[in-house]
């Protein structure tokens, strides 16, 4: 097991008010900063955490930090990597969940950490909907393995196959997050 200084963490992306996750880490002992703005170095933290972030981490700034980055996606990997993996998954039929990943140098295609399986109960019929239960259940999924994860003790392992990737271009216009899904997948398939 790695050793720790001060046990700092470094949170990329959702702030306080958007996920229950840093609240939980300090809960555990560890100093933890929050930004979502760009960040080049990460030597300073024992542990860095990725949810949520805008910004693209460069091989350069991966290789400032102490043990890999941790990064939470709502996608099945190697499912829909990249941008709007819900619609993605809808849209193309690819499995529904949650994954927790090392970051590597290609977009989502680090080794898996933890990941589950997600089906959508019929009250979550509208894409808003359906993100907000994916985000509920990526947490819990941190949450039921923050010791491992905060410790460095996860297992990673490679992820299989040749999956899919979605830039947020392309996302087709022509429906709101607040559609059923149903409906306006069937629509945009027609259309397509």
């Amino acid at each position: 097991m790695p050793a720790f200084s001060d046990k700092t963490l470094l949170f990329l992306g959702y702030g306080p008010q958007e996920t229950a996750l840093i609240d939980a880490i300090r809960e555990r002992g560890w100093t933890v900063v929050h930004t979502a703005e760009k960040v080049d170095d990460f030597s300073s933290y024992d542990v860095v955490v990725s949810f949520g972030y805008r910004h693209i981490l460069k091989p350069a700034v991966l290789a400032t930090a102490r043990r890999p980055v941790i990064n939470l996606h709502i996608a099945y990997l190697p499912y829909n990597r990249g941008a709007h993996p819900l619609f993605w998954a809808c849209m193309d039929g690819t499995p529904l969940g949650v994954t927790i990943h090392e970051i590597d140098e290609g977009v989502d295609t680090g080794p898996i950490c933890f990941q589950k399986r997600v089906e959508l109960d019929a009250g979550e019929r509208t894409f808003a909907l359906g993100y907000r239960r994916l985000i509920v259940d990526l947490e819990q999924l941190f949450i039921d393995n923050i010791d491992a994860l905060l410790e460095g003790r996860c297992q990673a392992r490679a992820q299989e196959g040749a999956g899919t990737l979605h830039r947020a271009r392309d996302l087709p216009s022509g429906f709101s997050w607040e559609d059923d899904i149903q409906p306006t997948i069937a629509r945009l398939k027609a259309s397509a």
